[in-house]
């Protein structure tokens, strides 16, 4: 693994919100089990965004898969190991393209192929990132959380907030 010195945001605790169907409450936090911007369908990834506004932005790419009336749910969070993609100091030590992260990938995945986004993945944990903050492409200044791990030895600490 290389690891390559300030390249992670401070750590953050905060509320992040997360859109999902009422009946499936109980895996809320247990992260997308289909292919997404940054995951393969077999690598479990929690996407929640910074604000309600950002989970209404992100559905907008979801809209076909999510005609069932969804929950916003707010998650308490304690990030570290964190890598923001708005920071071009940590995304140009990490040798990251942005054009890979920002690329379209719905219907690559759906031909049978592998959109650059997931090598970006690949290249933050090879770094030693647990996740990212992601710029909203839908709608400029909201932001969005992917993890790639959580609640775990060395991971962000997530739970839905009571």
């Amino acid at each position: 693994m290389t690891k390559i010195d300030g390249i992670f945001a401070p750590t953050v605790r905060g509320t992040f919100y997360g859109a999902i169907n009422p009946q499936f409450r109980e895996f809320a936090l247990a992260g997308s089990r289909s292919a997404g911007r940054y995951s393969r369908a077999h690598e479990p990834t929690l996407y929640p965004s910074s604000s309600v506004e950002g989970v209404e932005a992100a559905m907008v790419a979801h809209k076909d898969a999510r005609s069932e009336a969804l929950e916003i749910i707010e998650i308490d969070v304690e990030l570290s190991r964190i890598v923001d993609l708005r920071d071009a100091d940590a995304v140009n030590a990490l040798g990251i393209d942005l054009a890979h992260a920002i690329a379209p990938w719905q219907e690559i995945v759906a031909t049978g192929g592998t959109p650059s986004s997931w090598s970006v993945r690949d290249r933050l944990l090879e770094a030693g990132a647990n996740g990212l903050i992601d710029p909203s492409r839908k709608n400029p200044g909201l932001r969005h959380l992917v993890l790639f791990r959580w609640n775990e030895t060395d991971a962000p600490t997530v739970r839905i907030a009571t």
